[in-house]
């Protein structure tokens, strides 16, 4: 009989990659926790309209690559493609716009794209994000942007690149796309392409392919045709992020894959991963909440890639995460034994000590064995005397020292040694 594989372009995470996997996305959370970004659970799937109005429906997201079915009562639903809208809908749904503002919320989890499956391209993507709603400070484009950079740091990466641009507001971008459209109906384009730029035409200057890049070197930029209000508000934002040490380079021929975005919008990129290059982006996006409803507040936010900084982890040969499952490896030799080390790994792990027991009554051979395996820093061995004398036998499983310690001392011994993992 064959066995069951995942399905294409949905990447298993098992151990000890797991761990890995981990320990990148509780560091890439780690800076939005400590700036007091409260957590949001969200859905796995949506009203697939939120995702029309909300993400854009001229995006590839929407029209090619959303998981779209229809549930048992007729209803239209969509595993989510991305993390805003939905934090739009939730924010509108619970009334918390009506609070104290800025919003600020973080998330992490899967999404959902119908991609073709390559090296940090999949079906099923990991992402950290935060949104921070309901004011449109300059100084908070310079938070958010800051923390993303701080939690790259956190993962260990060194050759991360941000770039930043403004996409401008309603007042600049409508004239800039009639400039842009009358650019483009000069170039040669396919059908297909040429129907983009009638929907929107900042989505042609996206397109990969040479021959379209090569028609698009004079064309003109949204960073030149900026309104005196967003030319300030993004000269403000350099400036703070100036105070707050992050480098950056102008990118103004960036166009992200969402419609929503507007004035401050950032991609983090990294050389090490070839054509998915990107590990993560975000943007302002004015006007998103009340496109699904809700009133007609600011936003900002980013998304990080979980997959991908793994990926980026990995490739700058960093080791990230516990080396082991464990610390501490329990070794009862004896039916009398058992009890006793079953209750002292209570003990420990209470302590906050990761710890395990071999169990199946194994020798002393075939459990030291085993507990080598394990990759524990410690072994804790005890048969009938240890357990008549309330002692144990320390072993350190790297240098092979053994002593003996009493049972009641055992927690302080080992937090003693600074070679237990939090």
């Amino acid at each position: 009989m064959s066995h069951f594989q995942a399905p294409k372009g949905v990447p298993d995470y098992v151990p000890p990659r797991s761990r890995a996997f981990l320990a990148v996305q509780e560091a890439l959370a780690a800076p939005a926790r400590l700036a007091g970004y409260d957590y949001i659970e969200l859905p796995i799937f949506e009203d697939t309209a939120l995702f029309e109005r909300g993400v854009g429906a001229s995006t590839d997201v929407v029209t090619k690559e959303m998981y779209t079915f229809t549930d048992r009562g007729g209803r239209s639903l969509t595993l989510r493609p991305e993390g805003t809208a939905g934090v739009m809908r939730a924010v509108v749904e619970h009334g918390l716009d009506r609070g104290q503002l800025p919003v600020k919320v973080w998330y992490r989890g899967p999404f959902f794209r119908a991609e073709r499956p390559q090296q940090g391209r999949y079906r099923q993507l990991q992402q950290v994000g935060i949104e921070a709603i309901g004011s449109d400070d300059p100084a908070l484009d310079a938070e958010v942007i800051a923390l993303g950079a701080q939690a790259f740091r956190n993962v260990g990466l060194t050759d991360v690149e941000l770039r930043l641009t403004s996409l401008g507001c309603a007042t600049c971008r409508d004239p800039y796309r009639q400039q842009l459209l009358e650019y483009l109906t000069g170039c040669e384009l396919d059908d297909e392409t040429r129907q983009r730029a009638t929907v929107n035409p900042l989505r042609v200057l996206d397109d990969k392919r040479p021959e379209v890049r090569e028609q698009l070197q004079a064309a003109p930029l949204m960073a030149n045709a900026l309104c005196a209000d967003c030319s300030a508000h993004y000269g403000d934002v350099r400036e703070y992020l100036r105070l707050l040490g992050v480098v950056w380079t102008e990118d103004p021929r960036m166009v992200r894959g969402l419609d929503y975005y507007t004035r401050t919008t950032f991609e983090f990129v990294h050389p090490g991963l070839g054509a998915q290059s990107g590990i993560g982006g975000g943007g302002r996006y004015d006007g998103l909440m009340s496109e699904i409803g809700g009133a007609d507040l600011s936003g900002i936010g980013f998304g990080l890639g979980t997959d991908r900084s793994l990926l980026a982890a990995e490739a700058e040969g960093r080791a990230i995460g516990p080396e082991s499952a464990v610390d501490v490896m329990a070794i009862p030799i004896g039916p009398d034994a058992k009890p006793a080390a079953l209750q002292l790994v209570q003990q420990l792990r209470s302590a906050g000590v990761r710890a395990d027991v071999i169990f199946g009554d194994r020798g002393l051979k075939g459990a030291m064995k085993a507990a080598d395996k394990s990759g524990a820093t410690f072994a804790v061995v005890l048969g009938s005397d240890e357990v008549a004398a309330g002692t144990v036998q320390l072993k350190d499983m790297h240098s092979g020292e053994q002593v003996a310690i009493t049972q009641a001392g055992l927690v302080d011994a080992l937090l003693a040694t600074d070679r237990i993992s939090p």
